[in-house]
């Protein structure tokens, strides 16, 4: 027997993580849903038709809908995220810090739940 221990949460920690991350992805698909519908709305209107005499009001649709474009492309990487923290929870390595192998904070886990690294590991990245 080795005197090696895997360190990880407890099922029932896991459980209560697994529970937070499914609101936060019901959330965020509602959230890029609304993105989605709005960016695909935007400038399709009778306007469309209409000689182009308003060019501010237009570049700023066409602004907005490049702004929703990448707000939906950012839920979208959010719900990856978010659904590979799951896949983790599945096979207990949730909350396990890729660098450092400790334990990250609940507190972290709480605020960024697909975080993979600890606070500590993510400043170093970011020297």
């Amino acid at each position: 027997m080795s005197g090696k221990t895997m360190v990880r949460y407890s099922d029932e920690e896991l459980a209560e993580f697994k529970e937070l991350i499914e609101g936060k992805i019901a959330e965020a698909k509602e959230n890029l849903a609304a993105y989605l519908e709005a960016y695909s709305n935007a400038g399709n209107d009778t306007m469309d038709t209409a000689p182009t005499f308003k060019n501010l009001e237009e570049g700023n649709m066409v602004l907005s809908k490049e702004e929703n474009g990448q707000l939906a492309a950012r839920w979208e990487k959010y719900i990856k995220n978010l659904e590979a923290a799951l896949i983790r929870i599945e096979n207990k390595t949730y909350g396990i810090c890729r660098v450092t192998g400790k334990l990250i904070p609940k507190e972290r886990l709480r605020i960024v739940p697909h975080a993979t690294l600890s606070y500590e590991a993510k400043m170093n990245q970011n020297k």
